[in-house]
């Protein structure tokens, strides 16, 4: 799913007033912890700044 930064206000608002449900266009999502929407949250952030994954890799060359 693509998120956007609508979705990423929404579930915001959501946490701020300890609410565990969110509706996004016609569905509900029902998250069973705060911490559940903490883990959403940063992965939808991550997304729509470019960075599906949220992986960095690192290359070392050993200098021969």
């Amino acid at each position: 799913m693509a998120w956007t930064q609508t979705d990423i206000d929404a579930i915001k608002k959501a946490m701020a007033t300890g609410v565990l449900t969110v509706k996004h266009g016609e569905t509900l999502s029902t998250f069973r912890s705060m911490s559940e929407m903490e883990r959403v949250l940063a992965r939808m952030e991550a997304e729509v700044k470019g960075s599906t994954s949220g992986a960095m890799f690192t290359e070392y060359h050993s200098g021969t």
